[in-house]
């Protein structure tokens, strides 16, 4: 399921990456998955941070930016919880923000090996 048009997935994309640096997140890439045929959403954005705080204030963070700079609120959101991989789902985006230890193990990167990747890290 897609959002319309209006939804500006490049927007979102943006705000989320802005938010991710602003927060100190780590290795941040971007997928870009509208050439699979069998993908679930346009874009996933994949960060890692070192502690579950760091991991709240990343996702609290995107929130806001979004709904801020672009009105979206998410479809649907995961992880807060216990916050070792948190999803939020803008369904054209998909955020998905792990503690280090849970992203080398699930290695989202080498599951979506097709996508174009493009890193957002600033070294």
């Amino acid at each position: 399921m897609k959002q319309d048009e209006g939804n500006n997935k490049d927007d979102i994309l943006q705000q989320v990456v802005a938010a991710m640096q602003e927060k100190k997140a780590k290795d941040i890439v971007h997928l870009d998955l509208t050439a699979l045929p069998d993908a679930v959403t346009d874009y996933f954005v994949i960060c890692h941070v070192s502690s579950k705080t760091q991991a709240t204030a990343v996702y609290d963070y995107v929130l806001e930016q979004v709904w801020k700079n672009c009105k979206e609120h998410p479809y649907h959101r995961e992880g807060y919880e216990n916050a070792e991989w948190i999803l939020i789902d803008y369904v054209n985006v998909v955020v998905h923000i792990f503690l280090e230890e849970k992203r080398k193990f699930y290695h989202l990167e080498g599951l979506w090996a097709d996508a174009k990747i493009t890193n957002h890290s600033e070294e």
